[in-house]
């Protein structure tokens, strides 16, 4: 089992989200819980389309970190 990063971002309709490490991999939902379930399904799809194209998964390599900061 792999786990891959995913980013969530708020848009006027709901939320985007991405994965930094699967070029093109991306998904939309009305709520938070809907892209992230959405984003399962499009990661699996993605990773399963690279590989009956022949070619090897690309291992997760992105890492996240919060700062904090006096705002």
């Amino acid at each position: 089992m792999k786990k891959y990063l995913i980013v969530i971002e708020p848009t006027e309709t709901g939320y985007s989200a991405y994965s930094p490490d699967l070029d093109g991999c991306v998904s939309t939902g009305r709520t938070r819980g809907e892209v992230e379930e959405k984003m399962r399904e499009a990661v699996a799809f993605h990773l399963e389309g690279l590989r009956l194209e022949g070619m090897e998964p690309p291992a997760p390599h992105t890492f996240f970190a919060y700062v904090e900061v006096s705002a």
